[in-house]
């Protein structure tokens, strides 16, 4: 009879629990990828500004420091989010992990179940080894007690 794990439903479940929050830290660390693309970009528009206002009419001047203090606003802005997204990261995969070791612990049960099983296996095959040995002693040993009588009652009969 081949081993048969009792809690392989609750494996089977506690590993698809672990890939939906495997998918889960994948998405939010896409999330934290991007934020970290539009702060690059909010800094590459913040130099673009710069430059240009050093090549624009002095009149501009205003203007210019209006939208580069509405971008530095906005790198503000998406620090912070940036910030907000990689704490929501870290709790995904903290929780990631602790699905990874609930699904260890019953694969390392599993293993020690199945290591019990094959040793029970081999007991029960042993024995049963064991029972043949002695029915067999005792079947030979009944055999040569029989041979042993003929050639008695034979060589008392001559």
């Amino acid at each position: 009879m081949p081993f048969r794990y009792r809690l392989q439903k609750a494996l089977d479940f506690r590993i698809n629990q672990k890939e939906e929050q495997r998918m889960k830290v994948q998405k939010a660390q896409a999330a934290v990828n991007q934020a970290e693309q539009d702060i690059k970009k909010n800094e590459q528009d913040i130099l673009d500004t710069k430059n240009g206002m050093r090549q624009a009419d002095p009149m501009l001047y205003e203007s210019y420091d209006n939208f580069l203090r509405h971008l530095w606003q906005k790198a503000e802005e998406l620090e912070a989010r940036r910030q907000e997204l990689q704490r929501l990261l870290d709790i995904e995969i903290q929780k990631l992990v602790k699905c990874e070791q609930n699904v260890k612990v019953l694969e390392k049960h599993k293993e020690k179940s199945k290591e019990a099983y094959i040793a029970e296996e081999k007991a029960a095959e042993l024995k049963q080894f064991s029972e043949l040995g002695v029915t067999r002693f005792f079947k030979q040993a009944q055999e040569r007690r029989d041979e042993e009588e003929k050639q008695l009652s034979q060589s008392e009969g001559n």
